[in-house]
């Protein structure tokens, strides 16, 4: 009832006569659905602490850079929000409803190949969006180099914790050293794109929510969550419909990209969990990269590089494949251990991936490690798309209701969950300064924004039950 109260100081006018739980991140909002007198519906959502609020911030500029001429050419919609108001630090925002119901992604993907379709134009037209959406909002841009830079730094990152799999860091390694991958045309990304923030009515994206990491960066970011989807022909779907509106715009790499993205999510959520202090967290991404290891030790895992990783030696041509040399101090033959920020495990120095697994999922030990290396990664140049692959079994059904709320999933390629979304696939941009933002009071209705959208069923929201409230909004 509380929020319902709120929602009434954010929008002038309001009158709530019902309200009911919604589904979000428990950890960092309240949300709930407040029905007015009129029947039209609200969302209100309110930060629990000051980064879950600075994300609201940042989205309210993102959104607010969304001229009424662009939000027409979309085929989509997009959340406003109606009003706000400060509680202390924290603001809490009211948003018009929009129409549509969530869907997991085994859901999602059974609905088949109208909506594998009506997704890829919808991705090709974020992606097509004019960059003045991002340097409006004074949101991060980042060119190819800058970013895979960037991935190069947050693997250093990883590998100090020692806590990555060896294999893993190699299979990353290599993926990053390989030039030819990085070449892509940046382009305006949403950041955090799966099936939680999207809606549908009909087999139809009706709306998408979530766009706290608008960006300018690699397209294959908002791939990675693909990468979770079971029915390889859902993902080929959705490709064919992107390149059939991009055309030459988009290239040949983008599906082995976002495959890296999606397994070194879960690399990112280990960081996150430890820089909390976190320990389930910590322990669920340790399980997971576990997961993914044995997972790409026995079947080879997707393909995320263009050049091969280099092959290991065979018995036959006299060199032993675990010799002493490729002993890691306490880990058997062939897997080097990862002892934390003193060893280097994937900074590109001598420690860093000398011996032990080449990466390749056969567990053989190779001469010469994978070291970073860094390269100048050419200017981005226009390549003839190609379809990628992805694959991995989907979850189950999370049934929207009030006070559930479980956070989202990247996919991992493991056939397992994936990371936990502060940002989803996992790969979000840094928290960016939120331009000409109001320092309290409440926003004048109309002024645009969006909440992150949740997990749950294919269920609209209409069907939640609605408590009774009388018009002093109390029950």
């Amino acid at each position: 009832m509380e929020l319902a109260a709120i929602a009434t100081a954010a929008v002038p006018g309001l009158s709530p006569t019902g309200v009911a739980g919604m589904a979000d991140d428990a950890d960092d909002f309240d949300s709930a659905l407040i029905v007015d007198d009129r029947r039209n519906r609200w969302r209100v959502r309110s930060p629990r602490h000051e980064e879950a609020s600075m994300r609201l911030e940042t989205e309210l500029a993102a959104l607010r850079s969304f001229t009424p001429g662009i939000r027409a050419g979309l085929p989509f919609l997009l959340p406003s929000v109606a009003g706000t108001v400060r509680q202390g630090s924290l603001r809490t925002f009211v948003y018009n409803h929009v129409p549509g119901s969530l869907y997991d992604l085994e859901s999602l993907v059974a609905l088949g190949g109208r909506t594998a379709g009506d997704l890829g134009k919808v991705m090709a037209a974020i992606h097509g969006l004019p960059p003045s959406v991002v340097d409006r909002a004074d949101l991060p841009s980042y060119t190819a180099n800058e970013f895979r830079q960037r991935k190069l730094n947050e693997l250093d990152q990883a590998a100090t914790t020692g806590r990555i799999p060896p294999r893993l860091l190699r299979r990353w390694e290599h993926a990053l050293e390989d030039a030819a991958l990085w070449r892509f045309n940046p382009t305006v990304v949403h950041g955090d794109l799966h099936e939680d923030h999207m809606l549908l009515e009909d087999g139809r994206i009706t709306a998408v929510t979530g766009w706290t990491d608008l960006r300018i960066g690699d397209p294959a970011d908002d791939f990675a969550w693909l990468a979770a989807a079971h029915e390889q022909s859902f993902a080929d779907a959705v490709l064919e419909a992107y390149v059939g509106v991009r055309g030459e715009q988009a290239d040949p790499h983008i599906m082995r990209r976002a495959a890296l993205a999606a397994e070194f999510a879960l690399a990112q959520w280990l960081v996150k969990g430890l820089l909390t202090s976190d320990e389930e967290r910590t322990a669920e991404a340790e399980q997971m990269l576990r997961e993914l290891d044995e997972d790409i030790a026995e079947f080879g895992g997707q393909p995320i590089s263009i050049v091969e990783p280099p092959r290991p030696p065979r018995p036959e041509d006299g060199a032993g494949l675990f010799d002493e040399a490729a002993e890691g101090p306490g880990d058997g033959p062939g897997v080097p251990a990862v002892e934390g920020a003193d060893t280097g495990a994937a900074a590109g120095d001598d420690g860093g991936a000398a011996a032990g697994d080449d990466g390749d999922g056969d567990g053989d030990a190779e001469t010469d490690g994978a070291v970073i290396l860094e390269k100048d990664v050419p200017a981005p140049e226009k390549d003839v798309p190609a379809p990628g692959r992805s694959s991995e079994p989907a979850g189950r059904v999370i049934e929207l209701r009030p006070g559930a709320g479980p956070k989202g999933s990247a996919a991992s390629g493991t056939g397992g969950s994936g990371t936990g979304r502060s940002g989803a696939a996992g790969t979000g941009a840094d928290g960016a300064d939120a331009a000409g933002l109001d320092a309290a009071g409440s926003d004048a209705a109309g002024s645009d924004a969006g909440g992150s959208g949740t997990h749950g069923a294919e269920e609209d929201t209409s069907a939640l039950p609605v408590i009774e409230i009388n018009p002093r909004g109390r029950a």
